[in-house]
């Protein structure tokens, strides 16, 4: 499992569960919030059994259980093909088809459309394969609701358009590592310049997107001024990488800009969730 990815995963799913204008019962929506954790971990686990033989030559992840000798690859398979099966199951019992359905699409979706075939192929991998990493709050929304709306489409747009810079920013600073492994990604096909334009293109794209919440009605006031002012500070962040030439510099910005939107994302849906529940 990647731990920091289903916290993630989690909290998303959780705001768009709890931002919905209907719920369920508080034992309902814990067990099905649980059984999302359970799928994005399994998700994971298989992720890491067919990726073992890249992951043992990255140092980003070559400590991770399968490369360390820690558990088997064949218990790694297992493992995650019984926690899809099983936390699909749990969220059809405990909430409704239409979230289960789309949490075995996102598993089948990382699995097999990223992992499997995009990743080694395209430097396109982390644009088209992050529409996995944007469902989360769509499945917290049907969850509460049992539909789609705008709103569950606008959170999974803000983390499809943060995906691209988010990891582009990681491979520029870890170039080395993704060449070693003979991953696709944009800074070793590409360049290094052409993959900070590209960040520098997605972070002016979150712009529109980020303040569509207040656009729509369903984010305030307080959200349009912090969302705006994280964005365009992120912006600057990317300006500032496209215009460096100096490799070690370009490297600490890239580091910063990948750190930052972390932090930038959580608070987003953060504000998001005050907003609603407080009703700023």
């Amino acid at each position: 499992m990647k731990p920091r990815v289903m916290s993630l995963v989690l909290f998303t799913c959780m705001v768009g569960m709890l931002i919905a204008p209907t719920g369920q019962s508080l034992s309902n929506s814990i067990i099905s919030l649980i059984a999302v954790a359970i799928g994005s971990g399994a998700a994971g686990a298989l992720n890491m059994w067919y990726e073992s033989d890249l992951d043992a030559l990255m140092s980003r992840t070559c400590l991770r259980p399968i490369p360390t000798g820690k558990i088997k690859k064949k218990q790694a398979l297992r493992f995650g093909i019984i926690l899809s099966i099983f936390s699909t199951v749990v969220l059809y019992l405990f909430s409704n088809l239409i979230s289960s359905a789309l949490l075995l699409f996102t598993i089948s979706f990382y699995f097999f459309v990223y992992t499997i075939w995009l990743k080694r192929k395209t430097p396109q991998n982390i644009v088209i394969g992050g529409a996995a990493g944007a469902l989360p709050p769509v499945i917290g929304w049907t969850i509460a609701t049992g539909e789609i709306t705008i709103e569950p489409i606008i959170l999974f747009l803000i983390i499809f358009f943060w995906t691209p810079s988010h990891f582009w920013a990681l491979s520029l600073y870890k170039a080395g590592d993704y060449k070693k492994a003979k991953i696709p990604m944009l800074p070793v096909i590409a360049g290094a310049q052409k993959t900070k334009l590209n960040i520098l293109i997605y972070s002016l794209a979150m712009l529109p997107i980020i303040i569509a919440p207040y656009y729509f009605n369903f984010a305030g006031f307080i959200y349009f001024i912090i969302s705006l002012i994280m964005t365009l500070y992120y912006i600057l962040l990317c300006y500032k990488l496209f215009t460096e030439n100096n490799l070690k510099t370009s490297n600490i910005l890239a580091r910063k800009i990948f750190v930052y939107s972390i932090f930038y994302l959580f608070l987003i849906f953060l504000v998001i969730l005050i907003d609603n529940l407080m009703g700023i």
